[in-house]
């Protein structure tokens, strides 16, 4: 299998840490999916990463259906089976990749010219960032599993330390920093770090 993947992008080390929780071997293709010539629109037509690429030419994108696949496929470990539990670490995903769904857009729109970003959406994205962040820290003690849902949270967390660390999220939310810092000493997050 092939994972066609941007080493900044949260939603890549997602897949990544997740491929590694289950022992997976994917080849990683590193892709610049932003690159107006890059052709890998005819790989993967929402031109986004990441992309697996099946043994048997099929593509999957977007990250909690490549997690899905890799966990039913390979699994199950990280997706668990009962219902409650099943829908908690979904919950936890979502809120996860709501942190990514805030902060990629926002950094987007910080490497446009001074004089076209736009002063409301990036406080909107940074409103957004600082609800789910309040709400996780106040449940800090209920993230207690490795699973998707965890892991999709720490990318998130992660990628505001890599993009924003002068927002200094982690002094407002001592818990959720720590719970962080306790969480990226698993070999997968650290042999998926941001570049």
């Amino acid at each position: 299998m092939k994972l066609f993947y941007a080493a900044p992008s949260p939603y890549s080390r997602k897949v990544r840490v997740v491929a590694y929780e289950l022992g997976v071997e994917v080849e990683l293709v590193p892709t610049n999916a932003m690159a107006l010539d890059s052709g890998f629109g005819l790989v993967n037509p929402v031109n986004r990463v990441p992309a697996l690429q099946l043994d048997s030419g099929k593509v999957l994108f977007d990250s909690p259906l490549i997690c899905e696949y890799l966990d039913v496929t390979y699994g199950p470990k990280l997706l668990p089976l009962s219902v409650q539990a099943r829908w908690d670490t979904l919950v936890n995903q979502a809120l996860g990749d709501g942190l990514m769904d805030a902060a990629v857009p926002r950094r987007h729109e910080t490497l446009r010219p001074v004089e076209q970003q736009s002063a409301e959406r990036l406080e909107l994205y940074k409103r957004s960032s600082n609800q789910i962040l309040a709400h996780l820290d106040s449940r800090t003690a209920q993230l207690s599993e490795i699973d998707v849902g965890t892991i999709s949270i720490a990318c998130g967390l992660s990628y505001l330390d890599f993009r924003f660390s002068q927002d200094g999220w982690r002094s407002l939310h001592a818990r959720l920093a720590t719970w962080l810092d306790a969480f990226s000493a698993m070999e997968s997050m650290r042999r998926t770090q941001f570049s």
